[in-house]
């Protein structure tokens, strides 16, 4: 057993889980960040953007933080912040899944609440503004997460984990908010000579692939109108871009918390979803990885909550079938791919022996 000083010794080394396999040979795993301190990968960027800003002297010892943040990234500041002596200050809205809010109070970060827009979307841009404005004002460091370039870095540990883990990953999917944790692993991955295909997901209602906005409740993916869509992501290592919807997203989070025990959040979901729908779609024998970003624990008053979804007209039993018949319709080709298997040559069976 490993005893470690500190939580953040314990980011990375993540488990991997077979969700579907077909007849193909192709299977689909989910990379499970969820079992990071803070339950997200995004504590795997913010330790790294940390790390450089006290590097590069933009950080000093007991310096103040301020970012806005849907929560996770918070969670992960906030984490590596009181380890490192740091204030930290969320600028946050209620559009955020009120499980993170009280992770974020709970581990010391001071949150400052900026109001959410009248449609009930997230308000992204206000959040940025007042913490740019409030970082300036209190001489603090503002990491900008969308544009810094220690958020994509920090994943190039998660690049050697799937290589150590796998030897190769055909194609990595993941939903993009940032676009941090897709683009800066598939650019390791790259590097490491791994000419992996690269899948981003973002709900549909946002802008960042340049569909028409609108409202949406899918937390930490996407970016609403108005919101200048930042450097991290990095369209020339995003092969495919695929929008999904919020009833579409949740399915494929509820239906995986029913087949499998794991909850994963609704942008994991959404994930899931395409990957799921375009596993045929792969070259036989293509291993595809989706990566989930954080656990769905967060989500019990959300995504799991039936009464929740109805309020927002995005509880659909039809789109959770429609999931359900892609794992039968795979357990389906296994079967009938071992039944097409040759038989075994009996000459050559007694030759063996």
């Amino acid at each position: 057993m490993t005893i470690v000083q500190r939580a953040s010794d314990l980011i990375g080394d993540t488990p991997l889980l077979e969700l579907a396999h077909t007849g193909t040979g192709s299977r689909l795993l989910l990379k499970l960040e969820q079992m990071n301190p803070t339950g997200s990968c995004k504590v795997r960027m913010a330790r790294q953007m940390i790390i450089e800003a006290e590097r590069d002297g933009r950080l000093r010892p007991g310096g103040h933080i301020v970012e806005p943040t849907s929560g996770n990234t918070g969670c992960g500041l906030a984490l590596v912040a009181l380890e490192r002596g740091y204030r930290f200050t969320a600028v946050v809205d209620r559009h955020a899944a009120r499980e993170k809010l009280r992770m974020l109070s709970a581990m010391g970060a001071q949150l400052l609440f900026v109001d959410c827009p009248s449609d009930g979307g997230p308000s992204s841009v206000r959040r940025r503004q007042v913490a740019a404005r409030l970082a300036a004002e209190l001489d603090a460091y503002h990491p900008d997460q969308h544009n810094n370039p220690g958020n994509g870095n920090g994943y190039g540990g998660l690049a050697v984990e799937l290589l150590r883990q796998l030897g190769t990953v055909d194609v990595l999917v993941a939903a993009v908010g940032t676009g941090g944790s897709l683009c800066g692993t598939i650019r390791g991955l790259r590097a490491a000579g791994s000419w992996t295909r690269s899948v981003a997901v973002e709900p549909v209602g946002s802008i960042i692939f340049g569909g028409p906005p609108g409202v949406y409740h899918q937390t930490g993916a996407g970016s609403p109108a108005g919101f200048p869509v930042g450097s991290n992501v990095d369209r020339s290592l995003i092969d495919d871009a695929h929008r999904i919807s919020d009833a579409d997203a949740f399915a494929g989070a509820r239906v995986v918390a029913r087949r499998t025990g794991m909850l994963v959040g609704g942008t994991t979901g959404g994930a899931i979803h395409v990957a799921l729908r375009r596993l045929f779609a792969y070259p036989p024998g293509s291993t595809v990885v989706v990566l989930c970003n954080d656990a769905g624990e967060k989500y019990l008053d959300s995504v799991y909550d039936d009464g929740w979804l109805r309020d927002r007209e995005v509880l659909d039993e039809l789109a959770q079938r429609r999931v359900e018949r892609w794992f039968t319709t795979y357990a389906a080709s296994v079967r009938i791919a071992a039944r097409r298997k040759p038989a075994p040559d009996p000459a050559a069976v007694a030759v063996s022996a």
